[in-house]
């Protein structure tokens, strides 16, 4: 989409492209943005981890507060609460690191210079719903075998003629609902509160350098709401984090259950 202000150069607007962002190579094998961007959030992840934890304390430092805190979190918030205090602590390392890497990665949207949100590429997204689809998967049929697994996924007490009925409806909603709902909101989400942002600065950037009169102000008015969007943001992609990994242990915990 383009538009021309005060018969100067058309504004482009953002598009899908301006995600993908091919750095070396091209097609289906380049090394794009995203895959730079989720390989420095690994690095620094690590760092902060091992820097954090190499001298622990007994009154804490400030990084090693903050990192008490986040797993405190997902320990009590997400794994002792939702899975259950008998089976929650072969979980955590995974729900923590669910947690944390969504979080950096969904933060570098509005970091500065990075400000690439890895998740709103969708590949990476379908690769962490997987991760949490094997898991569960896994965790349910070592528990209960594989039919006693895929039988309890119809709710208790059910009169025998509905079983037939709602049995394909509960197997269709565990093996590709859950997993595609959990990859889509998250990709979703990220996708288009990024896409949001650059739309409304490059435009503002567009209507201050190319337009005049009372487009100028809009274009101001375009560069403040980016400002309060990027806050909005924050509290976004905080969220999703947590709801990401607030499911993978729902999902765990249905898997572990009796009636599944």
């Amino acid at each position: 989409m383009s538009f021309t202000a005060s018969g100067s150069e058309s504004f482009e607007a953002p598009g899908t492209a301006d995600l993908w962002q091919p750095l070396i190579g091209h097609g289906a094998f380049a090394v794009t943005r995203p895959m730079i961007v989720f390989a420095v959030a690994a690095i620094v992840i690590s760092a902060v981890l091992i820097l954090s934890t190499r001298k622990l304390t007994i009154v804490p430092s400030k990084g090693q507060f903050l990192l008490e805190g986040s797993y405190n979190l997902v320990r009590n918030t997400l794994g002792r609460d939702i899975i259950g205090s008998k089976d929650f602590r072969p979980f955590l390392p995974l729900l923590y690191s669910l947690f944390i890497v969504l979080l950096v990665n969904n933060l570098f949207g509005v970091f500065p210079i990075i400000q690439f949100p890895t998740f709103s590429r969708l590949g990476f997204a379908v690769a962490v719903a997987a991760v949490v689809y094997v898991t569960y998967h896994t965790v349910g049929i070592r528990r209960k075998g594989l039919v006693g697994y895929f039988k309890g996924i119809v709710p208790s007490g059910l009169p025998g003629w509905l079983i037939p009925i709602i049995w394909p409806l509960e197997f269709i909603t565990v093996m590709v609902m859950q997993p595609a709902t959990l990859a889509l909101r998250l990709f979703g989400n990220m996708f288009a509160g990024h896409l949001m942002l650059l739309v409304f600065t490059f435009a503002g950037e567009y209507l201050l350098l190319h337009s005049s009169g009372p487009n100028k102000v809009v274009g101001v008015i375009s560069f403040a709401a980016t400002i309060l969007m990027s806050f909005f943001e924050i509290l976004i992609e905080f969220l999703q984090a947590y709801l990401f990994a607030l499911l993978a242990a729902l999902y765990i915990s249905s898997a572990l259950s009796e009636e599944h």
